[in-house]
C-alpha cells in the first residue's frame, strides 16, 4: 500500500511575493540561473526540459502557477507549465474551488480568491456563526454588502431546505390510481 503525504498548502497572499525567495528559479552566487530558459521560443525543447526541470524541485511551485494564473501571465514557463499548458488553466480559474484556500481566508489569511471561492467563503461564515463585521473584514467588503450576502445565503438554504421537504414527503406516483392496502404487501 503505497501512501502520501501531502504538505499543507502555502497559499499566496495579497500583495505577497516572499514567495520569490523560495523559489529555485532565483539565481545566486552559489545556484546561478539563467532566466532565458524560462522564456524559450516554442521549439527550444532543450530550454523546456531544463526550465521544467528546474520548476520540478521547487518548493513554491504551486504559489508560482497561482500568482502566474491570478496574475493573467501568459509569458514563459511558470509554475513548471508553458504558456500553452497554462491556458486552459487560465480560462477555469473563475470557477476555481479549492477549500484548502477558502479555508485560509476563514481563518484571517488575506488569500486571492476566485468567484467561487468567495461564495463558499461566505456559505462557511455563515455556517460557522461569524458575524458580518468578520465577513467584511475578510472578503474586504463594507458591512452593509456582508449583510445583503448573508440575507442571499439565508434565503438560498431556506429555499433549499424547502426543496429538500417537499420531495421527502411527496406522496408516491399512483397514476391517478388510490392505493389500497394490498398494494403495500404483508408489512401493511
Amino acid at each position: 500500500m503505497t501512501t502520501t503525504t501531502i504538505s499543507p498548502a502555502r497559499h499566496r497572499s495579497l500583495g505577497d511575493h516572499t514567495w520569490q525567495d523560495q523559489a529555485v528559479c532565483q539565481s545566486t552566487e552559489y545556484n546561478p540561473v539563467d532566466p532565458e530558459i524560462f522564456f524559450p521560443e516554442p521549439d527550444e525543447t532543450t530550454k523546456i526540459t531544463a526550465a521544467k526541470s528546474l520548476c520540478g524541485q521547487c518548493p513554491v511551485r504551486r504559489t508560482c502557477l497561482d500568482a502566474a494564473l491570478e496574475g493573467g501571465d501568459t509569458h514563459g514557463i511558470r509554475g513548471g507549465m508553458t504558456e500553452e499548458e497554462r491556458e486552459p488553466l487560465h480560462e477555469k480559474l473563475a470557477s476555481r474551488l479549492d477549500y484548502s484556500r477558502v479555508n485560509a481566508t476563514i481563518a484571517g489569511r488575506d488569500v486571492h480568491l476566485t468567484k467561487a471561492e468567495r461564495r463558499a467563503v461566505v456559505r462557511a461564515a455563515y455556517r460557522h456563526g461569524l458575524t458580518e463585521q468578520r465577513l467584511a473584514w475578510l472578503l474586504k467588503i463594507s458591512e452593509e454588502h456582508a449583510q445583503k450576502l448573508y440575507r442571499e445565503t439565508r434565503r438560498a438554504l431556506r429555499n433549499r431546505d424547502l426543496e429538500q421537504t417537499t420531495k421527502a414527503t411527496s406522496p408516491p406516483e399512483t397514476d391517478g390510481e388510490r392505493l389500497g392496502r394490498d398494494d403495500f404487501g404483508t408489512a401493511a
